[in-house]
């Protein structure tokens, strides 16, 4: 591969990127269903590409980026670190509190279900199955395209091939899943009385819709933190990403080398981050004052659109034919395990803005952040239900889960330890139930329709 090469790559992906969201912004059907640009961008790469009508000249090599994309993507999680506020889990502990057990559990049984029936359930139809399959579900599902990628570069470093193409096809499905059923789900409860801000599915707005933000509604990406004259900000932060992408690939080589151990890129990728976010401090004299995380979210929701495309354009036709059977009867086990999430769990540990919360979640765990906050924006524009508050608070609770399925799942489940990895995510599954039960954080036998919103703030 030469450097023209990825000149060409990346300039096939733009077109059908700004096509996409052409479509998006023109096209009414397209619009109701809220496909992301990106997504549209991938299916039309699958159909012009090297894997269908080869009109477009894509390389080869598409298929080999996903996986560098996600280290960039990871980086950024990793670079924004992370916030928690004592004084406001003291002050709203048992809604806070509540919704952190329901997206652990989430996560959990999104593992579990999957993996459990592939074992018990799709090994007996297709024998030959490979074990970590049943993660590629919620890989897919709930890490989206980038984790999807992930995953299935260790998968295929331990020796299995094609889980790639397998994770991205579960990844694609998921965000279809997620946007298509997220959508009816809400038609759905605006019907029934339970969203608390939006009572009608056409008071959506325009700018929803089309994808096209209004120039009174527009607000600013980033902010200048350092002078143009030293160093344009956008490369400043640019180049915070690439530093942890970079070190984290030559350290998993000294590794492996090394000590012929294996990690994944995109971990190392996410500690050293981390690591160079509690290094740079956020105090008066820290350097992170410096760091304005909107942009730095802005390089990773950009980075996450390429991936979306260069993995659903990349998917190999053939190999989705040869799994159609077991792909299809874990996408099944996928939609039951998130159906079950939002309408059971989700009313049940949530109880006020009930449905605002559990759609959020929902969205999120069936493709990436972007699909949750879209659905959430649909039925509460403003956060009058202060999901987006409460997920920035509990949120880091999730990542040891993340980490663990992403970088030690793969091994496990490779090398015979596949019961013990479930076993572990059984008794978090457990855990959460129990301590629900134990703080009252279970609110089933209250009628859905008599919840209440979440109270204003005064200042609101």
């Amino acid at each position: 591969m030469t450097i023209n090469t990825l000149l060409v790559d990346f300039a096939c992906a733009s077109i059908l990127i700004l096509l996409g969201m052409f479509l998006r912004a023109k096209l009414k059907f397209i619009q109701r269903s809220f496909i992301p640009a990106s997504l549209l961008a991938g299916f039309l790469g699958l159909a012009l590409g090297p894997s269908f009508l080869n009109i477009l000249p894509l390389s080869e090599h598409i298929g080999s980026y996903a996986g560098v994309i996600t280290i960039l993507v990871f980086a950024a999680v990793g670079i924004n670190g992370f916030s928690f506020s004592p004084g406001n889990m003291k002050k709203d502990l048992n809604r806070m509190g509540a919704y952190a057990i329901y997206k652990i559990l989430g996560i959990a049984l999104q593992i579990v279900i999957p993996i459990v029936f592939a074992i018990i359930v799709i090994s007996k139809f297709i024998p030959e199955i490979n074990y970590g399959f049943g993660l590629l579900l919620a890989a897919g599902f709930y890490g989206g395209h980038g984790t999807a990628a992930a995953i299935g570069t260790t998968f295929e470093n331990l020796g299995w091939e094609n889980a790639t193409d397998l994770g991205m096809t579960a990844a694609t499905g998921g965000m279809l899943i997620g946007i298509l059923g997220g959508l009816i789900f809400i038609k759905w409860a605006t019907r029934k009385g339970y969203t608390q801000y939006v009572k009608d599915f056409s008071e959506i707005s325009e700018d929803l819709k089309t994808g096209l933000v209004k120039p009174e509604n527009r607000t600013s990406m980033g902010k200048d933190t350092v002078s143009p004259i030293a160093l344009d900000p956008l490369a400043f932060h640019v180049a915070l990403l690439v530093v942890p992408a970079g070190l984290g690939y030559l350290l998993n080589n000294y590794i492996a080398e090394t000590w012929n151990l294996e990690f994944p890129t995109f971990t190392i990728a996410f500690i050293i981050a981390l690591l160079m976010y509690l290094v740079l401090g956020r105090g008066k004299k820290g350097i992170y004052k410096y760091v304005d995380s909107k942009i730095v979210d802005r390089i990773g929701s950009s980075a996450t659109d390429y991936l979306v495309f260069f993995g659903v354009a990349s998917i190999q036709l053939p190999v989705v034919r040869e799994y159609w059977l077991p792909l299809t009867l874990l996408m099944l086990s996928g939609l039951v395990v998130v159906v079950l999430t939002l309408v059971v769990i989700g009313p049940g540990m949530n109880y006020e803005s009930w449905f605002e919360r559990s759609i959020f979640v929902y969205g999120y765990s069936t493709g990436v952040f972007a699909i949750g906050l879209t659905l959430l924006r649909v039925i509460d524009p403003n956060n009058k239900s202060k999901t987006l508050t409460d997920t920035a608070i509990v949120g880091p609770l999730n990542t040891p889960l993340e980490l663990f399925a992403w970088s030690a799942g793969p091994i496990m489940l490779m090398t015979g330890q596949h019961w013990t990895f479930v076993g572990i995510y059984v008794a978090i599954s457990i855990a959460c139930f129990v301590i629900a039960r134990i703080f009252k954080w279970w609110y089933w036998k209250i009628p859905l329709g008599e919840r209440p919103a979440v109270p204003l703030d005064r200042e609101e």
